[in-house]
């Protein structure tokens, strides 16, 4: 039976599977398929089908079809931590069902109460299967028709079935093929029907399993086949070359590493002095049982806890990076393939997984090569989640720590570095590990100083001695004498003065060298926002992303909320500036309450202004609100996505009509942002009409490189400093001076200091960072001189590659 008919498990709402206010369904990670709000409470097998699992809690199952296709029905949004609370299992795994037997009762207002949602996806958890739905977005009776799964196995590169596809290709990345990089392509593979193998010597790997590709120790200058077959083998390929060619967005060699890095021994993961007391910490393994208690119900603890540590997998800036990276270790088909083996073997789930990945953990040791040895910490790392998942234990229980503290370890693991209280931690020494692991990278991000590589000794340094880590010069001192330990609090404190200064300097206004006048402004999206803003030295708000109000909710904000939401932040601003974009939603931000239809390309779709424009209500409340809750004297409004003139002239018709409305006498500016192409090739006519342009680099970026923000596979071509997306910024300033028009920067490069010179170089007047970035920002600015400037936009304008114009902005520092 290759197609089975699939029915809705209980009543309720159909709801496509984007609208499920969870990122780990709406954006596919467990699988393809559909959700629905239930109005029954009793859920029934939407088809005929073996129970795979039903957790105690009861919160979800897992079915095997008799076509071979895994469905996984999840009641309701983070219910797991009901523990079972209104939840009755009606069926037991090992159990054959029939479509519209009975499989959980809900109390539905009891979980109601504890979930964040009663929405309930239904996703296909295996690959090889093509789900077709009937229409969502209507009610449906449980047991009415919501679609077909059919089974539509690929063909296996080098089976002989089908016409390949094969080319060749050097590995061009400095660091070459790691696991980031691995990570990318498993990412980019996933849109494509196709089985991709490659072959480098005499060894070959699934090119859809990172641990696979990691094993191969491609180094730069190796040399690579990759073949496809299937629907998209050909596609697939040329993808996954074209991804290659870019390098992977790894760093350029031409830009030094610091000494520091090059040399053997103890080596600088993370900048730094600190003066603490020494924390031996030893994680140790969970013991793990070696028989199973059965094939399907040891499967399913895997499955479970596997999709259970990869919904726990969150983050900002790096830490979301490193969360992607495990996320595609956890769907490693070779990992889960080679643990599946064991388990068929009697195996328990817990053993089998251990089992799966030490083998990966020796395979990339044995390449030989730092990098990947390095990343062998992250399967240790999510080795000791899954099976604390599956064993109801705990992976990396936290310590608690003294003030001030050095934490030694033989190498740390990154849910460790996140488990310790980062307000009492000072530093970190490992004995092995290297400066790129991802818990390096995590410290280097929280500005904690870090040594790796340090060797065995540090291990035996006393707990509770008093000790120095000086990460710049790359040594841990265990029993430094009186004299050493106040120089180097003296230092410490020169340092810390140092930071002081530059936080202090951030409150006054913001000059180059030369005296000409750059205002650096912050982006918010919070009421909170503005206080930190201010604190850090803000001189007013560049952007405020209004669309916090529109998310995570059933309705949109009424006039008085927004109006009250905009007057607390104004008043936290003190009588500073405050620039409001109005509504950005729509592509990634998706508002189910809108009942806007599904998007085959949403970046390009009904967003930004033109759904503001297409829904002349919703934009008329918030102009309204604008104009009540802000000061006049404060009040700037700036419109999303313009692509041409007639965008600009509705929505100032749309503005007069609002200020009329609540009897507004003063004029409100309003500017627009440049984010598409378009606007910035049309920045003359458009600055004739606008009182100011402010570029969102963020979404000009992937415009112009063609790079969808929101896919892994191609988010190391992202590059703000791309000389394409600065010819455009460059053309922009020039239509804006053109009418006298100043022209400011609002998206993510405004808050990198070493952009600071070329972006002033190239007219820019105005930069709107993070707040915590202001400091830095001003700082850099303050040490800058317009010619200079000019020169440096020149050279970055006149490059060929981000990488060049990241490797000039680094000289011209020096």
């Amino acid at each position: 039976m290759n197609e089975i008919i699939l029915l809705a498990p209980c009543g309720g709402w159909l709801t496509p599977l984007d609208e499920v206010p969870d990122p780990v369904f709406a954006e596919r990670m467990m699988g393809e398929g559909l959700a629905i709000d239930p109005l029954e409470a009793v859920v029934r097998a939407p088809a005929d089908a073996m129970v795979i699992a039903i957790p105690d809690t009861a919160h979800a199952v897992t079915l095997k079809l008799a076509n071979g296709a895994e469905l996984l029905i999840h009641i309701g949004l983070e219910t797991v931590a009901l523990k079972g609370a209104g939840f009755r299992a009606l069926s037991s795994a090992g159990t054959w069902v029939k479509a519209g037997d009975p499989l959980i009762e809900v109390d539905l207002a009891q979980v109601a109460r504890g979930a964040l949602s009663l929405v309930t996806p239904i996703v296909v958890a295996n690959e090889g299967f093509t789900l077709s739905l009937e229409p969502l977005s209507r009610p449906a009776h449980s047991g009415d028709r919501i679609g077909t799964i059919r089974g539509q196995a690929l063909t296996v590169a080098g089976d002989g079935d089908g016409e390949g596809y094969e080319r060749t290709i050097q590995i061009n990345a400095p660091h070459g093929l790691h696991a980031r990089p691995a990570a990318r392509i498993a990412a980019l593979l996933k849109q494509f029907r196709a089985d991709v193998i490659v072959t480098h010597a005499d060894r070959t790997a699934n090119a859809r399993s990172t641990v696979a590709l990691m094993g191969l120790g491609l180094r730069k200058g190796d040399t690579v086949r990759v073949a496809g077959r299937g629907e998209h083998g050909q596609a697939a390929v040329d993808a996954m070359l074209a991804l290659i060619e870019a390098g992977f967005g790894e760093e350029n060699d031409a830009v030094p590493r610091p000494a520091h890095l090059k040399r053997a021994g103890p080596v600088c993961a993370s900048p730094g002095i600190a003066v603490g007391t020494i924390v031996q910490l030893r994680a140790a393994d969970l013991p793990v049982p070696l028989e199973g208690a059965g094939i399907a119900e040891e499967r399913a603890k895997l499955t479970q806890a596997l999709e259970a540590v990869a919904s726990s997998l969150a983050g900002d800036g790096i830490a979301a990076e490193l969360a992607a990276a495990h996320r595609e270790l956890l769907e490693d088909p070779d990992l889960i393939d080679r643990a599946n083996r064991e388990i068929a073997e009697a195996r328990s789930a817990a053993f089998a997984w251990r089992s799966a990945c030490e083998a990966a953990r020796e395979a990339l040791r044995a390449t030989g090569d730092d990098l990947l040895i390095e990343r062998a910490a992250d399967l240790l790392d999510l080795e000791r989640r899954v099976i604390a998942e599956i064993l109801g234990g705990e992976a990396s229980p936290a310590r608690p720590l003294p003030a001030d503290a050095i934490v030694v370890a033989s190498d740390l693991l990154p849910s460790e570095f996140l488990a310790l209280d980062r307000e009492r931690l000072a530093g970190i020494c490992t004995a092995e590990g290297g400066p790129t692991s991802h818990v390096a990278i995590l410290a280097a991000s929280a500005g904690i100083p870090m040594v790796v590589a340090a060797g065995p000794a540090v291990l035996e340094i006393q707990e509770g001695n008093t000790a120095i880590l000086d990460a710049d010069r790359c040594s841990l001192e265990a029993k430094p004498d009186d004299a050493r330990l106040a120089g180097t609090r003296a230092e410490i404190s020169e340092r810390r003065e140092r930071q002081a200064a530059e936080v202090r300097d951030a409150q006054a206004p913001c000059f180059t060298a030369d005296g000409f006048r750059i205002e650096v402004f912050a982006n918010l999206a919070s009421v909170e926002d503005a206080k930190a803003a201010v604190e850090a030295g803000a001189e007013g708000c560049g952007l405020l992303r209004t669309e916090f109000l529109a998310l995570g909710r059933d309705g949109p904000p009424d006039e008085e909320e927004q109006r009250r939401v905009y007057a607390e932040i104004a008043a936290g601003l003190g009588g500073r500036p405050l620039i409001i974009r109005t509504f950005d939603i729509g592509a990634d931000k998706k508002v189910p309450w809108l009942g806007t239809s599904d998007e085959e390309n949403p970046a390009l779709g009904l967003r930004g202004v033109r759904l503001s424009l297409a829904r002349p209500d919703l934009f008329a409340t918030q102009l309204r609100a604008i104009l009540r809750g802000v000061p006049a004297s404060q009040r700037r409004i700036m419109l999303p996505m313009i692509a041409d003139l007639s965008e600009l002239r509705d929505a100032r018709a749309a503005l007069e009509r609002a200020e009329a409305e609540v009897g507004s006498l003063e004029r409100t500016p309003l500017g627009i942002m440049v984010e598409t192409p378009a606007s910035a090739l049309l920045a003359d006519e458009l600055a004739a009409e606008a009182d100011f342009l402010s570029v969102g680099t963020n979404d000009l970026t992937q415009y112009v490189l063609a790079a969808d923000r929101t896919n892994a596979g191609v988010s190391a071509m992202l590059d703000s400093f791309h000389p394409a997306v600065l010819r455009l910024m460059s053309h922009a300033a020039k239509g804006a001076a053109t009418h006298d028009r100043w022209l400011g920067v609002c998206g993510g490069i405004a808050s990198d200091p070493l952009a600071a010179g070329i972006l002033i170089g190239l007219g820019v007047t105005e930069l709107s960072a993070a707040p915590a970035a202001v400091p830095s920002v001003k700082a850099a600015v303050r040490r800058l001189r317009q010619d200079a400037c000019r020169a440096l936009a020149e050279r970055a304008c006149a490059a060929t590659s981000a990488r060049e114009v990241r490797a000039i902005a680094t000289e011209a520092l020096q």
